[in-house]
C-alpha cells in the first residue's frame, strides 16, 4: 500500500443540474492511497481480491456523468488530472498516481484537465458491474430511488474488511 498513512477527506453534494448527486453518503478522498509505484495491474488485482469487479483502465469522461445504480472507485495508476466532482457546483480536485476517489451512486464527476499518461482504475462493487452512464441532460424520472436502492460494499476496494471506505459509510 501507500509509503504513508493516506490523507483521508470526505465530501458531500447537494443536487445540481449536472447531477442528482447522493443526499446520503459522501464521496470519499484518499490522497495517497497506493505508492506512486503500484502499477495498473496491481490495483486491478488488488481491487479483485477485496470483491470489487468491473475493473477497467482509462480515463474520465470529459463530460458531468454519474451512475445511478452503482458505487464506483476511480483509482489513479499514472499522470495527473484535475476533476469536477459533485457536478456544476460541485468541487475541483487535483488528483495524481496513487490517489484513489470512491464515489457513491449519483455523483457527477468530469475530467476538466490531465496530463497525457492520465489512467484510472474504475471499479464496483459486487453486483454493481455494468453500471449505467447518465449525463446532465438525461431525464431523471425514478433517479432518486434507484440511487437510495444501490447497496453499500462489504469491503473496501484497496483495504478489503476494514478502510476509509468503510469508516465513511458505517451508518
Amino acid at each position: 500500500m501507500a509509503d504513508a498513512a493516506p490523507a483521508v477527506s470526505t465530501l458531500i453534494f447537494d443536487p445540481d443540474r449536472a447531477a442528482p448527486n447522493n443526499p446520503q453518503l459522501p464521496v470519499v478522498v484518499i490522497a495517497g492511497a497506493l505508492a506512486a509505484v503500484t502499477s495498473a495491474t496491481e490495483v486491478q488485482d488488488t481491487v479483485r481480491r477485496n470483491g470489487w469487479g468491473g475493473a477497467w483502465l482509462y480515463g474520465v469522461f470529459p463530460y458531468h456523468h454519474y451512475h445511478s445504480n452503482a458505487h464506483e472507485a476511480l483509482i489513479c495508476v499514472g499522470g495527473t488530472a484535475e476533476l469536477q466532482i459533485g457536478g456544476e457546483g460541485g468541487e475541483t480536485l487535483q488528483i495524481r498516481r496513487g490517489d484513489a476517489l470512491v464515489l457513491p451512486a449519483g455523483t457527477g464527476h468530469k475530467c476538466l484537465s490531465s496530463s497525457p499518461d492520465f489512467l484510472v482504475c474504475g471499479c464496483y462493487p459486487p453486483g454493481q458491474e455494468n453500471p449505467d452512464l447518465k449525463r446532465e441532460d438525461d431525464p431523471r424520472d425514478g433517479v432518486e430511488a434507484r440511487i437510495a436502492a444501490v447497496s453499500l460494499p462489504e469491503t473496501d476496494p484497496l483495504f478489503g474488511s476494514s478502510g476509509p471506505l468503510l469508516d465513511a459509510w458505517r451508518r
